[in-house]
């Protein structure tokens, strides 16, 4: 079925999810006023399924039961699927302006189906059968589901199996006929509490030495032996200030990010897709990245559309807007924007069938696209504060602006002269600039901007991630063979 955005709510409420904020259980995550805009952004990709003029994009045929179901469930069937993935992530970024969280799962779904594939190939196991029935739940019940790869790591300089504390990286601790029993906790995880299942997949690739700790399974997210610590962000508890409204910048949407620990969880054989193939935990872990490195050409494009627009109207709000070197840094914005766009659909458009029959993207490509979201971001957000202006970040709060403290020789209120000294061009109320300008501090230092800056740096790798890869997948030898051609250099 495909939920709607309150039903998807709703089913929240369903589950037994073990969530800490600040050292305190919560009891009610659903509706803490710090965790619910991020939910509210999940809840936009249920909503805009049911729109007609975004099913294209947004619901998809499955190639599993051939009923229609959410594109953030679907299998990649072709280049198509690819672009459209990425259309359909720009899109989710313009409606919100934040992180969406569900494209986590699906690069997963898309990694693990081929992954599962070739693992079985090899060595004659169960694993590829198994998420397929796995993935037909998840698409009948139009479930949200983390992607769980990015482990603490402890010492960098260490293998897992070298660390002083084993658990630093998940491992399996027991297995017996009925499944096996997981221990240790996953970092940075997008989107977490709002899920219904978590997909875990080991975060680098193993050796025989660090086999333990190849392990890939499902679980639900109130299992028993789970729980989440949220995590901090930049002005977060403005959502819990009396009357809280513009002073958020976003206050309808936002992401989020926990810490998901795993207290000796049970996994039923059922759930388990690989364990202990070591030699496959380097190709699932590159197929995901390349899958979630793509996503980026998509996500933080449409979150830039956004920013873009709102630089604008500072700019037209500060009366700015016909000054040249205005209008040349959002050229410059549009220019830098559309660039991870174009990368986003190279990588797709040059995607082919893996040996499973899903499509991947071209993976030198998707590290690009994502080592320029490392980037371009960060000078968006730059030229948007520069456009903004200092207000963006002296302004007084709204309180203050509906203050009746009389202030004024003639009785005039602290809001009076709030709205006489912040007022600016005649286009706009001092309410609306108010209004814009707080959303430029929230998307560039507030909490959004965990979601743009800081997760376009690290999201998906850091960026010596994928300067890795480019190494690997750049031919360099091919390179120098066809120099050798034309020079003559036999």
């Amino acid at each position: 079925m495909l939920m709607t955005g309150a039903q998807y709510i709703e089913s929240l409420r369903k589950l037994n999810t073990r969530v800490y904020m600040f050292g305190e259980k919560v009891d009610n995550f659903v509706d803490h006023p710090m965790i619910r805009p991020s939910i509210n952004c999940v809840a936009v990709t249920y909503d805009l399924a049911h729109d007609p003029q975004y099913a294209d994009l947004m619901t998809v045929k499955s190639s599993l039961t051939g009923k229609t179901i959410n594109r953030f469930g679907h299998l990649h069937q072709s280049a198509d699927d690819l672009r459209k993935k990425v259309k359909m992530q720009r899109l989710c970024g313009q409606k919100t302006a934040s992180c969406f969280q569900r494209c986590v799962g699906m690069d997963a779904f898309n990694a693990v189906f081929s992954t599962t594939y070739e693992t079985d190939k090899k060595y004659g196991t169960e694993y590829h059968a198994r998420f397929k029935k796995y993935l037909e739940m998840v698409q009948e019940n139009d479930w949200t589901v983390d992607g769980a790869m990015t482990d603490p790591k402890g010492d960098r300089s260490k293998a897992p199996s070298a660390q002083e504390d084993k658990d630093l990286f998940l491992r399996i601790v027991e297995k017996n006929d009925k499944g096996i029993v997981v221990r240790g906790a996953k970092c940075h995880q997008t989107g977490c509490i709002n899920s219904h299942e978590h997909i875990v997949m080991p975060t680098q690739t193993m050796t025989e030495a660090d086999k333990e700790y190849a392990v890939c399974f499902a679980v639900p997210s109130d299992v028993e032996g789970l729980f989440m610590i949220y995590g901090r962000q930049s002005c977060d508890t403005r959502k819990k200030e009396p009357n809280a409204d513009i002073d958020l910048g976003n206050k309808e949407y936002g992401g989020q990010e926990a810490l998901v620990v795993f207290d000796n969880v049970f996994v039923p054989w059922e759930r388990v897709f690989m364990c202990e193939e070591y030699d496959f935990s380097g190709m699932l872990v590159e197929r995901f990245a390349g899958y979630h490195r793509q996503s980026y050409g998509g996500c933080k494009v449409g979150v830039g559309d956004v920013i873009i627009g709102a630089a604008a109207l500072a700019a037209d709000y500060n009366g700015a807007n016909k000054a040249s070197h205005v209008k040349d840094k959002l050229i410059e914005m549009t220019h830098l924007n559309e660039t991870l766009y174009c990368c986003g659909i190279a990588c797709s458009a040059e995607g082919y069938p893996t040996e499973a029959g899903n499509y991947q993207i071209d993976l030198l490509l998707a590290n690009v696209c994502k080592q320029n979201v490392t980037r371009f971001p960060y000078e968006i957000v730059r030229l948007a504060e520069d456009i903004a202006g200092g207000l963006m970040v002296t302004m007084p709060s709204a309180v203050d602006f509906k203050s009746d403290t009389p202030v004024l020789k003639d009785g005039g209120t602290i809001g009076d002269v709030c709205q006489k000294y912040f007022k600016a061009s005649p286009v706009a109320s001092t309410e609306d600039r108010q209004r814009i300008l707080r959303f430029l501090e929230n998307i560039c230092l507030g909490s959004s901007a965990v979601g743009y800056r800081t997760e376009s740096m690290h999201g998906a790798g850091s960026p010596q991630a994928q300067r890795i890869m480019i190494a690997r997948q750049g031919n360099i030898e091919g390179k120098k063979a066809l120099a050798k051609a034309i020079a003559g250099i036999k």
